[in-house]
């Protein structure tokens, strides 16, 4: 257990646990917002890339690049639905269909790395999930926000993101300075024909600020800490890490804000942490001195 590249991966989804918030108080609208997101982001893992001295030392391969083109492709269209839910749904509905990603991750990746899916495993990460519907409450699920296009569009995002975690899981040799900010630079590539420059016209210095926040902090800063992360961690572990986000947003707002959770959320943030711990704390298996093998519990 890998346990720097837990703390990194814990960081990067506790800081992303509040970008919906942020991404309402920038005023842009989501393709807008994920270009400024890329801009930013570029320019901020390109300094780091430059000054940390490893631009000198990549050694490039091509299958890694490629990988890299299709991760920042899953990357940007998993921006694009997400924010696009956001715009139609409540943040509530939109971030609970996007935790079906960790599920899908779980899923995929014990066939593709061939890492056994255990029945507690599938149970965990179920009461992960369960427990993230807890916390985000009953308020956002009335039927006032009840809409196909943005549940679609929140499903959607969650496959991305799934996507996303499984590609940035197979790249091992490049640098993760290169491939953050090459997954950026391919995003701006990609967005650019399509962006309504008019948009950032009618935003203020306020706006303006929470946006290069979301590039620089939540883009640049968390995509460093989660690539570099999941390089180092199982499926199985990666899967888990993702409900840390929700989990620790409303510890946040119990700390800091005051915010007090009815009795289902404390018994979310319970179940969240309950899978986690099941986790990291899952038993090794036994060491058979005769045939020289690990056996299972």
């Amino acid at each position: 257990m890998n346990k720097t590249a837990i703390l990194q991966l814990s960081l990067a989804m506790a800081i992303f646990g509040s970008i919906g918030f942020f991404s309402e108080l920038t005023g842009l609208p989501a393709i807008e917002l994920v270009f400024v997101r890329c801009v930013c982001a570029a320019i901020f893992l390109c300094t780091v890339w430059i000054v940390t001295g490893n631009f000198k030392k990549e050694k490039w391969n091509l299958k890694e690049f490629l990988l890299i083109v299709f991760c920042a492709a899953a990357n940007l269209l998993n921006w694009i639905f997400l924010f696009k839910s956001f715009e139609l749904i409540s943040v509530t509905i939109a971030i609970s269909l996007y935790h079906l990603a960790p599920m899908i991750v779980l899923i995929i990746g014990s066939f593709i790395f061939r890492e056994k899916l255990k029945l507690f495993s599938i149970l965990a990460i179920t009461l992960c999930f369960i427990g993230t519907l807890f916390i985000m409450g009953t308020e956002g699920f009335s039927s006032n926000t009840f809409e196909w296009k943005g549940i679609i569009y929140g499903i959607v995002a969650a496959f991305f993101y799934a996507a996303t975690m499984l590609l940035g899981k197979s790249i091992t040799k490049t640098s993760v300075y290169a491939t953050t900010f090459l997954q950026m630079l391919i995003g701006i590539l990609i967005l650019l024909p399509f962006i309504h420059f008019p948009s950032y016209t009618s935003i203020n210095t306020t706006q303006w600020f929470y946006a290069v926040l979301t590039g620089v902090v939540h883009t640049g800063i968390v995509y460093l800490l989660f690539f570099n992360s999941i390089r180092h961690l199982s499926t199985n572990i990666v899967s888990f890490m993702i409900f840390v986000d929700p989990a620790v947003a409303i510890l946040l707002d119990i700390l800091l804000v005051g915010f007090r959770p009815v009795w289902f959320q404390w018994l979310g943030i319970f179940l969240i942490f309950s899978g986690l711990f099941y986790t990291l704390k899952a038993p090794k298996p036994a060491y058979d001195q005769n045939k020289k093998t690990f056996l299972e519990n």
